[in-house]
């Protein structure tokens, strides 16, 4: 399909390029050519889009605009194929350049420090709201919409039917980025075996219940244990799939959501309060406050000593001996060789290479023999916490742009999303923001095809994943501790306890020089007295929230698992 969309590319190019100005001809060449039924708005409501972004971009016909978002397939698809389109139908000149998500942040706090506008705009992750809020270098997008940006708005753009937004609205009640692209981590799981009447027989007799989804980090590490060293299809498998080596993007590993799986934080959707999936507090001012236990904080937890830990036992016991040693990137296609029976931790975005024909995971017919599930939860998860992450790319204006180039840029950004395009976009990089497109009926035709991920988009469940909350107030500089932190837990430098330890301590020396330096203003880090975990649990406790919670001496629950079918019936009930 990738191959195809590049051909269908230069296709385009060739079509748009034929016209000298901005005009309808260009918009019904696209319409033609890229969108037809994949749409949902109607043709008559297509054009209607199109002749609103024509007549709104005329004061900036000739323009040369950049914007910059790291490469995803999703991002492939704007740069080559919509950002030509918007240039041949608006005439604004967009250069839309995909770079890596570290050098995305890079750029940004570039132009953050120095004032001078590196790119027009920015699709950065939505895990930078809280550090936007409190730096107040970007724009308020409300504020934007209803004033200086007010002509260049799209009156179509309706807001309501995002599915991202609290990700992006910060405690003020703005909304401070546009979501442009979002996909969960999901439990991921041979949906085959696990319905192969021998598996589930000798599972049952081993275990005394039954194979199925686990609810529970117990039930996982169980299913965990009977596939590793078994032999199915002449082929050893392994009961579990991560990756280990000290490597930035192991901090995403964790800070995307893991510590609230196994139930560190507080109650709270999207994000735990005051103490949030990090383990950071915040107090009724959303000051940060402190990351130890001793301030109130969770990340040296029980809870999260013990998401760690459990982290370390499973990739060491669970799964090929050469996860240890990869990246994210290089562990991410493992599950779809055909080894591997389950997975607590898959992101959604791998969907599209999931699912390739001739794959040892996909059917003749092209159905996958896996399905996504809602990830289980560990011992200290309760109900009312988040369970698993969402990452939500989304467009961000810095105030330091220029207003007319700001306007040019927020125009591109909403034609990328509009209604007109998203059905399409989604369909090639299925990273879905729209209720409109998730309801289409073309992935009610495509969802046996995808393995439950338009079913759990489609389900009640899916409010419980969200991306890194406001606790953070400056998301660069503390996500960068997390992978330090965690590899030498992974490479055995450090016990669980000591690496958490670590790393707690150096959020709150980033949070210290906050405080110091005041940059924030008043909701600025403000760290709190020291006390032990006894008195912070019991203050915890009065006020009726969590963290930190004290350790649970048996922390192999009772296991619990349920039936992927009837678990699907049940969100459609």
């Amino acid at each position: 399909m990738r191959k195809q969309l590049l051909t269908t590319t230069a296709v385009l190019l060739l079509a748009f390029t034929g016209s000298a100005f901005a005009d309808m001809d260009a918009a019904k060449k696209f319409l033609d050519a890229e969108i037809g039924d994949l749409s949902s708005l109607d043709r008559a409501g297509q054009e209607a889009e199109m002749q609103w972004f024509i007549d709104a971009a005329k004061p900036f016909a000739g323009m040369e605009i950049k914007v910059v978002s790291e490469t995803i397939t999703t991002h492939e698809y704007e740069s080559k194929v919509l950002a030509p389109a918007f240039t041949a139908i608006t005439g604004i000149k967009i250069t839309h350049d995909l770079i890596g998500e570290g050098d995305v942040v890079e750029k940004l706090q570039t132009q953050m420090q120095s004032g001078e506008n590196v790119y027009d705009a920015y699709v950065n992750d939505s895990d930078l709201i809280g550090t936007h809020w409190r730096y107040q270098q970007a724009r308020s997008l409300t504020k934007w919409m209803a004033n200086e940006g007010k002509d260049v708005t799209n009156p179509n753009l309706d807001l309501n039917d995002f599915i991202g937004l609290k990700f992006t609205t910060a405690p003020d009640g703005d909304l401070y980025q546009l979501p442009d692209q979002q996909f969960a981590n999901l439990y991921w799981f041979r949906y085959d075996w696990f319905n192969d009447e021998k598996n589930k027989a000798d599972f049952k007799a081993k275990y005394g219940y039954d194979l199925g989804v686990p609810v529970n980090w117990s039930a996982y590490e169980d299913i965990a244990e009977f596939f590793t060293g078994r032999e199915i299809d002449g082929k050893k498998v392994y009961g579990h799939m991560d990756y280990g080596k000290k490597d930035p993007s192991l901090g995403w590993r964790f800070t995307d959501a893991w510590l609230s799986m196994a139930g560190n934080g507080d109650r709270g959707l999207p994000n735990g309060l005051p103490v949030d999936e990090w383990g950071i507090k915040v107090n009724e001012k959303s000051q940060p406050v402190g990351s130890c236990v001793a301030r109130g904080g969770d990340t040296n937890g029980p809870a999260s000593v013990y998401a760690i830990q459990k982290y370390l036992d499973w990739l060491k016991a669970y799964a090929p001996a050469a996860a240890a040693g990869m990246t994210f990137s290089e562990s991410g296609p493992v599950p779809s060789q055909g080894e591997i029976a389950q997975q607590m931790f898959t992101y959604t975005a791998f969907t599209a290479d999931f699912v390739k024909d001739g794959l040892p995971v996909v059917n003749a017919d092209g159905t996958p023999k896996w399905r996504f599930a809602p990830s289980p939860h560990g011992v200290y998860w309760k109900d009312g916490m988040k369970l698993g992450y969402q990452d939500v790319g989304s467009w961000t204006l810095l105030k330091s742009t220029p207003d007319d180039r700001a306007k040019a840029a927020w125009l591109y950004a909403q034609f990328v999303v509009s209604k007109t395009v998203d059905v399409k976009k989604s369909h090639t990089g299925l990273t879905l923001i729209r209720e409109s497109s998730i309801a289409h009926p073309s992935f009610t035709e495509r969802a046996p095809k995808l393995g439950g991920l338009i079913e759990f988009y489609r389900s009640p469940a899916r409010v419980q994943w969200s991306p890194t909350g406001t606790n953070i107030p400056d998301y660069p500089k503390l996500a960068q501790l997390w992978w330090q932190a965690i590899g030498d837990a992974s490479s055995g430098a450090k016990s669980a306890q000591e690496a958490m330890d670590s790393l707690c301590a150096e959020q709150e020396k980033v949070l210290e020089r906050l405080e110091r330096a005041g940059v924030q203003g008043d909701i600025g880090p403000k760290l709190a007295e020291e006390h032990d975990l006894a008195y912070w649990n019991k203050d915890a406790v009065e006020k009726g929230n969590l963290a930190p919670q004290l350790k649970i001496e048996n922390e192999k629950e009772k296991p619990q698992t349920v039936n992927y079918d009837e678990l699907v019936k049940s969100w459609q009930k």
